[in-house]
């Protein structure tokens, strides 16, 4: 993956064994548009396809992502775009816990609506202390149900329902507070905080975080005994991998973990 030029909708770049697909459009707060998401969906497929351990969403200027493009969502009102724009983003939001990859949310400013959606889908988040949340849409008549699937998802029911039907924004602490993040640190502490993270993670055997991401999903979906089977069948699958065998065998023997194969 080679470093985009900035004129376009993303930034698709890798240090390492971390991808970090950057939203650049920072003069409009980062909107998710039909072309943004587009874009979007077409990094998320080459990171699926490459070999990076880590995917960071990060955003350029001062707001992470402020929702949908208001403007241009009623510059076409027939309810068949409009629902051709939200069956994309909730394809972009599928493709996040479909990815291969963990993914971490490097919230440095606002992330309103749907850009509240898009941190509430990604595996992990990090905020800035300066970043605010709100599901913001029931403000102008529009009730925010895309983003409330991601939000109730991880937010208590309650606390879910109170942004949702207030429209109210919640600091980064409270964020943390009600599980939407992670952590919040000070900004100036944000890209070495989002960089621990990913690199702790991206030293993991690739083939056992594959795996395991794959499962937790599968997992949260299914009944307790179908949950169980599926994790123990996965749990067989991992220990045939030359990583876990490896690892297990340099462990017993007090020798230094090997390299990662990622089968």
């Amino acid at each position: 993956m080679n470093e985009t030029p900035s004129a376009q909708l993303v930034l698709l770049t890798r240090e390492d064994h971390v991808a970090t697909l950057t939203l650049n459009r920072p003069a409009q707060f980062n909107p998710l548009s039909f072309e943004m998401l587009k874009a979007m969906q077409a990094a998320l497929e080459e990171v699926a396809k490459s070999d990076a351990r880590v995917l960071v969403i990060a955003a350029t200027g001062k707001a992470f992502c402020a929702g949908h493009d208001l403007k241009e969502m009623r510059a076409n009102p027939s309810q068949a775009w409009q629902t051709s724009l939200f069956t994309l983003c909730s394809d972009v939001m599928l493709s996040l816990t479909r990815l291969p990859q963990p993914t971490i949310a490097k919230v440095q400013g606002i992330a309103t609506a749907a850009g509240c959606q898009l941190v509430s889908m990604c595996d992990l988040a990090i905020a800035s202390d300066e970043a605010r949340f709100a599901t913001s849409g029931v403000n102008l008549g529009l009730f925010c149900s895309t983003p409330a699937v991601g939000v109730s998802r991880n937010l208590s029911r309650k606390r879910a329902m109170e942004l949702l039907l207030t429209g109210d924004f919640i600091s980064a602490l409270q964020a943390k507070e009600y599980s939407l993040i992670n952590d919040c640190v000070p900004s100036a502490q944000l890209d070495v905080a989002v960089r621990s993270l990913a690199e702790t993670i991206a030293s993991k055997s690739p083939a056992a975080i594959r795996a395991g991401k794959a499962l937790f999903y599968a997992q949260l979906e299914a009944t307790l005994p179908d949950a169980y089977a599926l994790a123990a069948q996965t749990m067989a699958c991992n220990m045939m991998t030359e990583d876990a065998q490896g690892g297990i065998d340099a462990f017993i023997s007090k020798a230094p973990m090997p390299t990662w194969q990622g089968r």
